[in-house]
């Protein structure tokens, strides 16, 4: 049987570089290597492409960038080519579909997703539209409360909005307060503030991410997340939940876990998770999601539930959440990339 070529793509021009790294080893390790040619496709932190041809080991280590082992490429937008082109002797090599495995802005947006559609070339989830939606935290707090849901109450600033009109909106919203970059992921740029005293740095961290922020309320609650798999006939995965200490799910917690812990499945009834598996599954229709994409929420104490997010892209290694709620429903991590692949070449 013919194998099919897998374009895997990592790094990017995004804060969550580093992140990236560690997400796609972790896939292309866990691809079936009978069944997959893999293309490795890096992308420096300048935004840079290159064909990588090395020990996979050294992408994670950020070793990947080695001479002899890349060749700079550019992706063809000729949709006869159907792939990447080597920028040294023109020679095309043709891919099967791409999977990104980027996190955040130019690789989680939309943007790049757009390229693959102006190519030709499938890809591994959310299409352009909906990863532009999604990574949109007001817009997706819009959409998905015109159709009925909660969402956190908040307000939306550009850097060109006045330090005085912030304070004076913020004025009217409830503490503590979270200020988020529009656009950003991993927490970063992220800062909770307790009064208007810390507004003003927690104001410069966020446009250090971003030119638009999103301020807005804390909800009294913890996180739960789910994950959705597939384009129309849908599979969730378990619910998993967050438990915190202290502060927020910052990106150091994270990806270490010091004063935090989750918790599979979620400490809740049965009947309240399946209740927040189906509001998952409607926020994931209604930004027009598909492949794969983690569904994050509040759980509040008078039992209501509250969106908070979604990630078109969710950490991808075998012990990420993403694949670990599908792991608690009987699928390994290899059968999900199978899955993604499957999903991404029938769309």
């Amino acid at each position: 049987m013919k194998k099919i070529k897998v374009g895997c793509l990592f790094g990017g021009c995004s804060s969550e570089y580093d992140v990236s790294l560690v997400s796609a080893t972790s896939v292309i390790k866990n691809m079936n290597q009978e069944k997959y040619d893999i293309v490795m496709i890096g992308i420096t932190k300048e935004g840079d492409f290159y064909l990588y041809d090395g020990d996979v080991d050294k992408i994670e280590k950020n070793e990947w960038f080695q001479e002899g082992k890349v060749q700079k490429i550019t992706i063809s937008s000729n949709r006869c080519d159907h792939g990447i082109i080597l920028s040294e002797t023109g020679k095309v090599i043709k891919i099967d579909i791409m999977f990104p495995v980027l996190h955040g802005k130019n690789g989680e947006d939309g943007r790049l997703q757009g390229l693959f559609e102006l190519a030709g070339i499938p890809y591994v989830g959310c299409d352009m539209t909906s990863s532009a939606v999604c990574m949109d935290k007001y817009l997706a707090h819009q959409m998905v409360q015109s159709h009925g849901l909660l969402v956190p109450t908040s307000r939306l600033f550009d850097k060109n909005t006045s330090y005085e009109e912030i304070e004076r909106e913020v004025s009217q919203l409830k503490f503590p307060l979270f200020v988020k970059p529009l656009k950003a992921g991993s927490s970063f740029g992220i800062t909770k503030i307790s009064s208007i005293e810390n507004l003003k740095d927690a104001v410069e961290e966020a446009f250090q991410y971003d030119n638009k922020m999103i301020i807005e309320e804390n909800v009294d609650g913890f996180e739960v997340g789910c994950a959705v798999l597939g384009n129309y006939d849908l599979v969730i995965g378990e619910v998993d939940e967050i438990e915190l200490q202290d502060g927020f799910f910052d990106y150091f917690e994270k990806y270490n876990l010091k004063t935090s812990a989750i918790h599979l499945p979620a400490r809740l009834p049965k009947e309240e998770r399946e209740k927040i598996k189906k509001i998952a599954l409607e926020i994931y229709k209604v930004l027009g999601c598909s492949g794969f994409a983690r569904v994050d929420m509040f759980y509040t104490k008078d039992k209501t539930i509250v969106f908070n997010e979604v990630n078109t892209i969710p950490g991808c290694t075998s012990h990420s959440r993403y694949p670990s709620m599908l792991k608690e429903i009987g699928m390994s991590f290899e059968s999900v990339i199978d899955r993604l692949i499957e999903l991404g070449l029938e769309r």
